[in-house]
């Protein structure tokens, strides 16, 4: 994202762009951060580094598109099979919303022995008071509820009476005509904020509110990708599959696959002749050391039409 070519514009005198031949003489959308220069993560080394000697691996913000070691996250990430995508500290401070989904929907951090000494809960921790006061909340009758009000969201549980109503309306879509903001009665509860990266699972980008405001509020941050199903690393990691896919396939294995077993038996016969009288006819200059022009191919190839007509004509095909 937000990269394309400078050519043609003012970094490049006398070089006009092919693709796209109008071109402003500044491309503003360009961001030259650190990895245009091979540095990485918060701690802004290059990888491989050679100074490095501990094994870690490298995970890269879907935000900012860095790259960063696992260890200066600001919290262990889960098994790498646990999470999809991962959103670094500083874009989760940039993007604060995602804070009121990370406790419904992110999956929580590993905790360390010692995670109680930082400043502040983990994200797991913070997941099960949240739990605990729900529990609370339905065991206290603090709220008479009616039996339609059956919550069918995860993240649309009530945390006051009106955030009760509101959702009630929105769940059974009769007496609102505006739909409930997701984020706001997300942001109706007390959610603690820890500068850490958070880590999601698949799908969760289907889960975040779409109402007018937040498209707005996405728009004015510079991340209205992440409604973007295609926006995915799953969906970039299966583009490069069927890409490599395709670059391995044989086009010769594909035409013969489309022929019947006669045309097959053609092709192939006299794909054999062209490569070995194209070979012999090569190896001449190979043994002399002059190189092949143009000329010489064309001549080739025209006696090569030559042979296979004359071979042609004396064919006679008879039927009993």
């Amino acid at each position: 994202r937000n990269f394309r070519c400078d050519c043609g514009n003012s970094k490049f005198k006398n070089l006009q762009c092919k693709l796209l031949p109008e071109k402003c003489k500044v491309n503003s959308g360009n961001k030259y951060n650190d990895n245009f220069y091979g540095l990485y993560c918060t701690c802004k080394r290059p990888y491989p580094d050679p100074e490095d000697e501990i094994p870690d691996e490298m995970i890269q913000c879907i935000v900012c598109e860095d790259w960063f070691h696992g260890r200066h996250l600001g919290a262990v990430p889960p098994e790498s099979g646990d999470f999809h995508e991962m959103v670094c500290q500083a874009c989760m401070n940039h993007c604060h919303f995602l804070w009121a989904y990370a406790s419904q929907l992110a999956v929580p951090a590993l905790t360390k022995v010692n995670s109680l000494e930082d400043d502040g809960i983990v994200l797991k921790v913070e997941e099960s008071e949240e739990q605990k006061k729900e529990i609370k909340k339905e065991s206290g009758a603090e709220h008479q509820e009616t039996k339609e009000e059956k919550p069918t969201e995860q993240f649309s549980e009530p945390s006051t009476s009106s955030g009760a109503l509101n959702t009630h309306l929105f769940q059974v879509g009769t007496k609102s005509e505006a739909p409930v903001c997701k984020l706001k009665e997300l942001q109706s509860k007390q959610l603690l904020k820890k500068d850490t990266a958070t880590f999601w699972p698949s799908n969760w980008r289907s889960k975040l509110c779409t109402c007018e405001d937040c498209l707005k509020m996405y728009s004015e941050l510079e991340v209205q990708f992440l409604t973007d199903e295609y926006d995915t690393v799953l969906a970039y990691e299966n583009k490069g599959t069927s890409d490599q896919e395709t670059e391995r396939r044989d086009p010769l294995m594909d035409t013969l696959n489309s022929m019947n077993r006669v045309q097959q038996v053609e092709l192939i016969c006299e794909y054999n002749d062209l490569k070995t009288e194209l070979t012999d006819y090569l190896r001449r200059f190979a043994d002399e050391g002059t190189v092949v022009k143009r000329e010489d191919i064309q001549h080739f190839f025209e006696e090569f039409q030559s042979r296979k007509r004359r071979r042609t004509n004396r064919m006679q095909y008879y039927c009993s």
